[in-house]
């Protein structure tokens, strides 16, 4: 949730409530980003408009319990829930002067056969029920029905207009409230709970109070002030609550609202593509395999010799290989070990792809990931935590700042993310060897770049296996892909062996690859068989 907070354009909430106090919780929260966009409901099944065959059957599922079905009808309908707080509805009904005489009670919680095939939870709001109907002789005044269809529930809220009655939910904490906009946009007027969406459901509709779900004096006596209220003043809560539910919370509405939102995002952001031109052995592969270069491939000679031959003899396998190193760096290193020049280079722990010999950039990389990358920021806010060291000019790229830890007070990777989070700053910090850092673009990594290639070149996640042995190969580890830990891991990738789909292999370096190789059984049949019927 915070990566999804912090790569985000545009959050939509539907609630100023969960603006300003859910999302206030995590360190991505930027109230600049977030705008409040309600849900709708749909005007077509829920209107005053009456459906005469379905309300006879609505009526039919309540009345068995009423002596007079006349009176106004006070309806709650929800689940079995006990943040629902239904007991206290009752509650204030039953002991509220007057309340019982001037209406009935129905509540619609769902449906049940027995109640020891309900949930723990769900009994004990029964149970609470049925013990204050009880105590309080409220037979022939509350209605419990077992079943309903979904079709009723348009019905109930009709039920309520034809009667004067009034919609009720009083729930302990309320996030939107779709059922109020339902029967508001049914004409039943409504009390709802002092939170959350009912306050601005109220705010917008003006068609009922608001109450402290807490008390329940207070819940009968707002019911008792809607019954009583003029006939004029009843209607108007009536009235108010369908026209205002056509004006502020119709699905046209919030369709056209959001794409606006939208469009004005995509001025503010150039779009871009990316091209397909073959690329050597890549273009044409069916499978790929991605290692990274120290002590992953090197560190074996023998073992990469092997491993080399394998590829080159396996022409629908394309190889890559996914480094911390820069470009300049990673060539270097697989020349001085004699490995076969790679289709695909995935370089700067992610943040760079290059193609082939010539090193074609991959530009579209470049432009994904430069969203929200404000390079000297985080320079100048790492600034104030000790213990972290710039490493040398060479070592840093465009997308890409590497820090060397030092000393007893250098700090771990969640002290690193906090102080980016609090200077609104998004980015993704890698560590390994427990002593070295990498800030990267939240949309940079060694994983998203598999993710990237994967995508762009059609590749099935199955269809490509990856390797690796620190820190900074775990995102990639974890992508969808097959995965193999070599057998000379760092320590930090020791929780990966309980995550299905890791291969953690017993050979070290190449070796590791080509036992994962064949673990996944990755290697080309066909070759494999020419080579059987050659061997004595």
């Amino acid at each position: 949730e915070e990566f999804a907070l912090s790569v985000a354009s545009l959050v939509v909430a539907s609630t100023r409530q969960e603006i300003a106090v859910q999302y206030s919780h995590y360190d991505n929260h930027h109230t600049k980003k977030m705008i409040q966009l309600p849900p709708g409901v749909d005007l077509g099944r829920f209107s005053p408009t009456r459906d005469t065959e379905r309300d006879r059957l609505a009526k039919e599922r309540l009345q068995p319990f009423f002596r007079q079905m006349r009176k106004p009808l006070i309806l709650a309908l929800c689940r079995p829930d006990e943040r629902k707080n239904v007991p206290a509805l009752l509650e204030a009904y039953a002991t509220t002067p007057g309340l019982r005489e001037k209406a009935n009670l129905a509540l619609v919680l769902g449906n049940r056969d027995e109640f020891s095939k309900l949930s723990a939870g769900a009994r004990r709001v029964f149970y609470d029920l049925m013990s204050l109907i009880d105590k309080h002789d409220l037979y022939g005044l509350v209605a419990l029905p077992k079943h309903h269809e979904s079709a009723d529930v348009p019905a109930f809220y009709r039920l309520v207009r034809q009667s004067g009655g009034i919609f009720a939910n009083v729930a302990l904490t309320e996030p939107f409230g779709l059922t109020l906009i339902e029967a508001a946009a049914c004409g039943a007027p409504i009390l709802a709970t002092d939170d959350g969406g009912p306050q601005d459901i109220i705010k917008h509709c003006k068609n009922g109070i608001l109450v402290d779900p807490l008390d329940t004096e207070a819940i009968g006596q707002a019911l008792n002030k809607m019954l009583d209220a003029s006939r004029d003043r009843w209607r108007r809560w009536s009235k108010n609550g369908i026209t205002n539910v056509h004006k502020h919370y119709s699905w046209e509405g919030h369709a056209a609202k959001y794409l606006k939102k939208v469009d004005t995002l995509s001025r503010r952001f150039k779009s871009h593509t990316f091209e397909l031109k073959p690329v050597h052995k890549l273009s044409l592969a069916e499978r790929l395999l991605v290692c990274d270069i120290d002590n992953t491939l090197t560190g074996d000679h023998e073992a990469l010799g092997k491993l080399g031959e394998a590829i080159a003899k396996d022409p629908k396998l394309a190889f890559g290989v996914a480094t911390g190193r820069h470009i300049e760096s990673a060539r270097k290193v697989l020349r001085e070990w004699g490995v076969p020049m790679p289709e695909l280079f995935i370089t700067s722990v992610g943040s760079e792809i290059h193609y082939g010999k010539k090193l074609k950039k991959e530009q579209s990389w470049r432009k994904h990931i430069d969203h929200r990358w404000d390079r000297e920021a985080i320079v100048q806010t790492l600034k104030s935590l000790p213990g972290m060291r710039l490493q040398p000019a060479v070592d840093q790229r465009e997308h890409k700042i590497s820090y060397t830890l030092r000393g007893k007070n250098r700090p771990d990777k969640a002290t690193i993310v906090k102080a980016l989070r609090h200077a609104d700053l998004a980015a993704n910090v890698i560590v390994s060897h427990d002593e070295f850092v990498d800030i990267l673009p939240i949309r940079a990594s060694k994983g998203h770049a598999v993710r990237y290639i994967a995508l762009k070149w059609g590749l099935p996640f199955e269809n490509i296996l990856v390797a690796g042995d620190s820190g900074n190969d775990e995102a990639m580890l974890t992508t969808p892909a097959q995965a193999v830990v070599v057998g000379n891991y760092s320590p930090e990738l020791g929780p990966l062996k309980k995550r299905h789909g890791i291969y953690f292999a017993s050979l070290p370096h190449a070796g590791g690859i080509i036992e994962g190789l064949h673990y996944y059984d990755f290697i080309n049949h066909d070759h494999k068989g020419e080579e059987d019927e050659k061997s004595p």
